[in-house]
């Protein structure tokens, strides 16, 4: 499959460890921070396994996207996938679907280290203190990418050892409060609205499609994006489990909907711990939203260089030589939607753009076989058992989907034909030009 422009020849410099960090950065943000006190309030003592079996159940997603991208040398990822099977404007509303994802996963994510930063001073758990967290972290990392950012795999080694380590010896730590109750509770024990719960827990499992949108800088995307997808999800979906086991077994019951993290750290080595964790959710989450900011834009300047929003998103800064409009674009919106939303909105809300994106793409997978097929060196990836594994996962992404509730749908809804008016207009004004 031959690029689009033909002109361009990226540099292939992700190789993978960088795949591999590129998957582990954009799953590890702020919903592993945010979610254990929520999930817990509502699974209880089940917290720990539902967490697993939710990222077990999703791995069906996932192995689809990685048979997807053994289709693919180039980069789009989902875009490419839909349009591909649908046409431009299926691949460009799933682009647009994504970067709604992305701007409010942005703004879920700016508010949760407003929480953090108000455990260490309060005045940052108020309105106030919110608001000014918000906007100071939204037009500060704008500001930087227009001046021009260049995020390598060193810096997302870095992000990733800062948020790793701490979690890592919490866990260490918090093993030994685990019994055999914990692990396994007695009784009958139920699930509290089970299906938001798991829609919300989703969260803390997507951004691994970011990893196409990279492709074509990767070496070998056909091979090394597979097998990083595939080995990476499940690697988190284990330290996930261990997170919450501590977390369930740390914190006492009538604590877990208000308690986060930082509680676990105190509990275990006092103001140290607090401050540890702490720390850590200010990293994971501060690497979250700068690749955020980094990408997002990205994806719209590169929908209108294809002629599939208005060309003034493909402004490129005749001084700094960056995509200013859509960096600005990203940041107006990511601002808009933190301030005028929580976490547990916006989270959903992100949820609600990628699990449709979801659905798109693997509805596009028989497509994306045959015109693929016979290509050499696609498709190293092809799944056992025909389509009984995407249909899983098609059922996955409908399932949670029926869960999500009208205003979800309606904020969602508005965002979608707010860009697909771009769309069209960019259309007319193209055929009118001609």
């Amino acid at each position: 499959m031959r690029s689009i422009s033909g002109s361009v020849t990226l540099s292939r410099d992700i190789g993978p460890l960088g795949a591999t960090l590129l998957v582990l950065n954009g799953l590890i943000g702020a919903g592993i921070f945010a979610l254990p006190g929520v999930v817990a309030a509502n699974a209880g003592p089940l917290s720990p396994w539902l967490f697993l079996a939710v990222g077990l159940l999703f791995l069906a997603v996932v192995l689809t996207f990685a048979e997807l991208a053994s289709y693919y040398d180039r980069s789009g990822g989902p875009v490419l996938y839909a349009g591909t099977a649908f046409g431009p404007l299926a691949g460009f509303s799933t682009g647009w679907l994504l970067f709604i994802s992305r701007a409010t996963s942005f703004a879920a994510n700016a508010t949760v280290m407003a929480t953090y930063l108000g455990s260490l001073v309060p005045w940052f758990a108020g309105e106030a203190g919110r608001a000014l967290v918000v906007s100071v972290v939204t037009v500060g990392l704008t500001w930087v990418n227009v001046l021009g950012v260049r995020d390598g795999v060193r810096t997302m080694l870095l992000f990733s050892v800062l948020k790793l380590a701490p979690l890592l010896i919490m866990v260490l730590a918090g093993l030994g409060e685990v019994t055999g109750a914990t692990l396994l509770p007695a009784g009958s024990v139920f699930i509290d609205e089970l299906g938001s719960t798991a829609l919300l827990l989703i969260y803390a499992y997507v951004g691994f499609e970011t990893i196409g949108i990279t492709a074509g800088e990767t070496r070998d995307p056909r091979a090394s994006l597979p097998r990083a997808l595939v080995r990476t999800v499940l690697a988190i979906a284990v330290i996930y489990f261990f997170i919450m086991l501590v977390f369930v077994a740390v914190v006492p019951a009538e604590r877990w909907a208000s308690a986060t993290l930082v509680d676990v750290g105190r509990a275990l080595a006092g103001p140290a711990g607090a401050v540890a964790i702490t720390v850590a959710a200010i990293f994971s989450i501060g690497g979250n939203l700068s690749q955020s900011m980094l990408g997002a834009p990205r994806l719209l300047f590169a929908l209108a260089e294809n002629g599939l929003l208005p060309r003034a998103f493909a402004r490129v800064s005749p001084r700094y030589h960056t995509p200013d409009m859509a960096i600005v674009s990203m940041g107006a919106l990511g601002l808009a939607l933190a301030l005028s939303g929580t976490f547990a909105q916006l989270a959903v809300a992100s949820s609600l753009a990628r699990l449709l994106t979801y659905a798109l793409c693997i509805c596009a997978l028989p497509a994306v076989r045959r015109r693929a097929s016979g290509e050499p060196g696609s498709g190293q990836y092809r799944l056992r058992g025909g389509y009984a594994i995407p249909l899983l996962g098609l059922a996955i992404c409908v399932w949670l989907l029926l869960h999500t509730t009208r205003e979800n749908w309606l904020a969602v809804g508005v965002l979608l034909a707010l860009g697909v008016s771009l769309y069209m207009l960019e259309k007319r004004l193209a055929a009118g030009a001609r």
